[in-house]
């Protein structure tokens, strides 16, 4: 290939971390049903991340809804057009499209420079660590009517953004720092904010010695994959050409197993996957991995190419 699929990947993060967090200060405005962290939150933005709108919706009725012009059509509008941006592109939103998860890698990148190690968890950790991401949708369903009807405080009206570490990082690359202080309004905005900071002084740390950490807790992540049955887009393997190397597994920024376990189903896109295509780019077997739209294959696995590959790290590191 004239261009490595690492390096295509990156051209198109930075891309589109520009077109997300600045678009909208040339005129770009890409709605409020974005499948990636894009936030609402930095004046300027290009479009942002559907979580928000989908809090809102959710608890249509509120006063801040209604003033925000929230309503049954626009809800179901939005909804709408997430549901084709899911259905055409999947995960690619995710592996390469979403500016929180470009800083992620800006994090790892740093880390390989500095010589620091990635620490790993276990498979049965990470299995139990991945149902956080549907707590936090399911916490994101339930709370806005709750605040409808009165049951809870106004301020859980946006209860997932009120936590969200791309609230206060995210807008530090417009310079704006005002969500790295405490909120007094309230107890519950206090909270909140208190939540907030520690939340993201962990997530730093977690971002910094692992690949995509807060992938692992991202309730975007799991609507899209409950999606899955509309996506066009897919990782695909052909389990009769593995040769059960395990490169797939070492490569994967998410430790996922399910790729080199699986030995009969084509069907490997779990929960966690990205669609970084990074397995198949260290998979060393022709046509064992492939990323598919539709029934097109647009990216395989090939002997020659991580041949390739370790010709050129051999020929650096002399």
């Amino acid at each position: 290939m004239a261009m490595r699929i690492w390096k295509v990947r990156s051209i198109v993060q930075h891309a589109g971390f520009i077109v997300m967090m600045y678009g909208g200060r040339f005129g770009v405005h890409l709605g409020s049903a974005l499948p990636c962290f894009a936030c609402p939150f930095v004046p300027g933005c290009g479009g942002y991340c559907y979580l928000m709108g989908l809090q809102g919706y959710i608890g249509f009725g509120m006063g801040a809804a209604a003033a925000s012009g929230f309503g049954i059509g626009a809800a179901l509008g939005w909804f709408a057009v997430f549901i084709i941006l899911v259905a055409l592109l999947g995960k690619l939103w995710c592996g390469w499209i979403c500016p929180f998860g470009l800083i992620q890698d800006w994090l790892s990148a740093l880390r390989r420079k500095l010589g620091v190690r990635e620490r790993m968890i276990s498979y049965p950790i990470a299995r139990c660590l991945a149902w956080v991401k549907y707590a936090l949708l399911a916490g994101i369903v339930i709370m806005p009517p709750l605040v409808t009807v009165g049951v809870l405080h106004e301020d859980f009206y946006l209860p997932f953004c009120g936590i969200c570490p791309g609230k206060s990082l995210l807008p530090l690359f417009i310079g704006e720092t005002r969500y790295l202080a405490l909120n007094y309004d309230n107890w519950v905005t206090l909270g909140f904010s208190v939540a907030l900071l520690t939340i993201t002084g962990v997530m730093l740390v977690g971002m910094f010695f692992k690949d995509r950490f807060f992938c692992i807790f991202c309730p975007l992540l799991a609507l899209i994959h409950i999606l899955k049955p509309i996506t066009a887009l897919r990782l695909v393997k052909s389990p009769e050409a593995c040769v059960g190397c395990g490169n797939c597994r070492r490569a994967c920024p998410m430790e996922i197993e399910a790729v080199y376990r699986q030995r009969k189903s084509s069907d490997v896109q779990s929960d966690e996957c990205l669609d970084c295509a990074s397995c198949v780019e260290a998979c060393p077997s022709d046509f064992a991995l492939s990323i598919n739209f539709l029934k097109f294959r647009l990216f395989r696995s090939s002997r020659n190419y991580v041949a390739e590959l370790r010709r050129k790290k051999d020929e650096r590191g002399r």
